[in-house]
């Protein structure tokens, strides 16, 4: 087993606690608790949907994101802009961004159905406010499964699965860090991560699992889009069809208001914002499960169980706890997410305070207190690769291959 290079403290003071605990990755796999076990710690009501609430949470995002929109119209100019309005309208795409994402959580909790007890419902409104955000719907709710289904896996693991000691010294990474430095280096993860990570994992399965689905090597450039993708199985072929119709649709509507409004007016209202929406989405899969204390594990060493508990929760308390709230707190209740992914979010805080009262005296629930800009910082910073694909492997600088660390 690869140790990580301290091992935090494993108490339940989670106000005081300053690192995730390891404790799921320290106890033989056999010992943990079972996936019932830990189920019954959480009453039943929290696993009861509701279709008003989550159709309320729906109009109440709406409402939020028409409130800044005609703040925005209100108060700035889209031509013949000043100083003051361009300021503005960066606050506003920072802001609109953000209220974009609690859409954006909402039609991820459609794919996972925990949004409502009923399937059509749950993918037509999916299908809707992913696509208005230019998200395959049923691409990425066959992807966003398996990585639920992975969590932490080395070789199936979706999403932020990370790089070995090989990819990076073959990628050249060594390198550049090396020509970069350590805080260049650190600011070149970010924005490769926030600012390119979305996109790249949709066309070409960035960061993605390291064999197919049916366990055979990748032989082909694998994308979200192309129904006969080797991404998906033959079966789900249609429903790939129709993901790709939703960004069509988006695509010719966007078209339709560049016309209409001008180029301008479409980027200050929706692209800028769509770029902080994608920033947002990156953000959570990559802070809830990646931090040089949290380990991944190859085909000998993980278990489902053991995955799902290395996810970890975050605050998100900036500005008061907005972010949190209005991103229906898929942050700050992550592990309960991984473990019970259709579990209704609208009900996920009251669960996690029944879950973490249940895990923590036993060391497995990870909590992590500080702030998000510190966090992103760290993991930014200290979590590059992977020495193999292979037992229990943390996550580690690049700067540890390099002999030159700023």
């Amino acid at each position: 087993m690869c140790l990580p290079p301290t091992v935090p403290n494993t108490g339940s003071d989670l106000k005081t606690e300053s690192r995730t605990t390891l404790v799921a990755a320290l106890i033989d796999k056999e010992k943990l608790p079972t996936k019932g076990e830990i189920k019954a710690a959480i009453p039943e009501e929290c696993f009861q949907h509701s279709v008003p609430i989550a159709l309320a949470h729906v109009v109440r995002d709406g409402l939020v994101i028409a409130f800044f929109a005609a703040l925005a119209f209100s108060c700035l100019r889209v031509h013949d802009m000043r100083a003051v309005d361009v300021v503005g309208w960066a606050v506003y795409a920072f802001f609109q961004g953000a209220a974009l994402t609690g859409w954006w959580v909402l039609a991820h909790e459609c794919g996972h159905g925990g949004f409502s007890q009923y399937t059509l419902l749950n993918d037509i409104v999916g299908w809707v406010l992913h696509s208005a955000l230019f998200v395959p719907y049923f691409s990425w709710q066959y992807s966003h499964a398996k990585h639920h289904s992975k969590t932490n896996h080395l070789m199936d693991g979706e999403t932020h699965n990370p790089n070995s000691k090989d990819d990076v010294v073959d990628a050249g990474y060594v390198k550049i860090a090396e020509a970069i430095g350590e805080t260049g280096f650190a600011g070149f993860q970010l924005i490769a991560h926030l600012l390119l990570g979305w996109p790249l994992y949709l066309i070409l399965n960035a960061s993605g699992a390291r064999r197919l689905y049916n366990g055979k090597p990748i032989t082909s450039t694998l994308d979200h889009f192309r129904p006969n993708s080797d991404l998906f199985p033959p079966a789900w072929g249609f429903r790939i069809f129709l993901s790709s119709i939703g960004i069509a649709l988006a695509a010719a509507g966007i078209a339709a208001a560049t016309f209409k409004f001008g180029a301008r007016a479409v980027a200050v209202y929706y692209w800028f914002p769509y770029l902080w929406t994608n920033c947002w989405l990156v953000l959570y899969t990559w802070l809830q499960h990646t931090s040089e204390h949290v380990p991944h594990f190859g085909d000998d060493e993980w278990t489902w169980v053991r995955g799902a508990l290395c996810t970890i929760d975050r605050p998100y308390a900036e500005l008061g706890g907005f972010f949190d709230w209005m991103h229906h707190h898929i942050g700050s209740t992550h592990v309960c997410h991984h473990l019970f992914s259709n579990l209704p979010c609208y009900k996920a805080v009251e669960a996690t305070k029944h879950l973490r009262a249940y895990l923590a005296p036993k060391g497995l629930y990870n909590y992590d207190p500080r702030s998000t800009l510190d966090a992103m910082w760290s993991v930014a910073k200290n979590c590059h690769y992977v020495e193999d694909v292979k037992g229990v492997q943390y996550p580690k600088s690049i700067f540890s291959l390099s002999k030159k660390a700023n």
